[in-house]
C-alpha cells in the first residue's frame, strides 16, 4: 500500500490533533502537530516578554527566530510525541489559554510561517505523514493526496476546549474560552499570509455531532478508497 500525505486543516478546537494523532497511529504514519509549533514560538515570545495584553514586539521576535529550535520527541508512556523548545519539554506549557490567546497574532507573521513551513515540508518528503494545522492543504502540501477540512460551531468548540482545560486543572470561565475561539477564528480567517480556508479538493467534515470513532472510521474509508 503506497504511503500518502494526509493534510488536515480546520478551525481551532475542532479536535484536529486528536483525530490526526489517532489516524496516524492506525495507519502507522508519522504525526505532526503544526499548531504545537506555532504555540512553541508563542511560548518563546511570552517567556521573553515580547508579547502581552497591550504589546507585541513582532520585529524583535522575528530578529530572534534563529534562537528557536523546535523538535518532537516520542513519549512511549503517553503514546505520542511531545514538543520541545531548545531541548526543553514544553508540552504542558503550550496548552494553556494564555498561549492560545496570543498564538494567532504570532502565527500571522510571515517570517514565522516561512520558517515553520520549510520545516514542515521537509518532514513530508518520504510521505506516510498526517499533518494538521491551518494551511497544510493550501500552503504546506497543496498536492497532498488527501485533504480534509474540519469544522464545528463556535459554541461546540468552546465547550470542548473549556472541558479540556478544566480537566487539566485550569481555573477559567466558559465565556473567556468562547471569546478566545471566536477571536482566533477571525484572525486566522482574515490574516494576510496563508489565511485559514478550505483547500481545493478538501473533504469537509462537520464534527459537531460526530464521535471520535466515527471520524476515524470516515477518514480510514477515505484513505482505503484511494488505494
Amino acid at each position: 500500500m503506497n504511503k500518502i500525505i494526509i493534510a488536515i486543516d480546520g478551525f481551532s478546537s475542532t479536535g484536529k490533533s486528536t483525530i490526526a494523532k489517532q489516524l496516524a497511529k492506525a495507519l502507522n504514519y508519522v504525526y505532526v502537530d503544526t499548531g504545537a509549533m506555532y504555540r512553541a514560538i508563542t511560548y518563546f515570545a511570552i517567556e521573553n516578554q515580547l508579547i502581552g495584553s497591550e504589546f507585541f514586539d513582532s520585529d524583535k521576535l522575528v530578529s530572534r527566530l534563529d534562537e528557536i529550535n523546535i523538535t518532537f520527541q516520542f513519549n512511549e508512556e503517553l503514546g505520542f510525541a511531545e514538543v520541545y523548545l531548545n531541548d526543553k519539554n514544553i508540552e504542558k506549557e503550550i496548552r494553556t489559554l494564555k498561549v492560545s490567546k496570543y498564538v494567532s497574532p504570532v502565527a500571522a507573521i510571515s517570517e514565522v510561517r516561512q520558517k515553520l513551513v520549510q520545516q514542515q515540508q521537509l518532514m513530508g518528503i518520504d510521505k506516510g505523514i498526517v499533518m494538521d494545522g491551518r494551511d497544510i492543504g493550501t500552503v504546506v502540501f497543496p498536492d497532498a493526496e488527501l485533504k480534509v477540512f474540519m469544522t464545528a460551531s463556535a459554541e461546540t468548540r468552546a465547550k470542548r476546549r473549556y472541558k479540556e482545560l478544566l480537566d487539566r486543572g485550569h481555573n477559567l470561565v466558559y465565556e473567556d474560552v468562547l471569546e478566545n475561539v471566536t477571536t482566533r477564528d477571525r484572525i486566522d480567517s482574515t490574516r494576510e499570509d496563508s489565511p485559514l480556508v478550505k483547500a481545493e479538493g478538501a473533504v469537509e467534515i462537520d464534527n459537531s455531532d460526530l464521535t471520535i470513532e466515527a471520524q476515524i472510521e470516515m477518514l480510514l474509508n477515505l484513505v482505503n478508497d484511494m488505494q
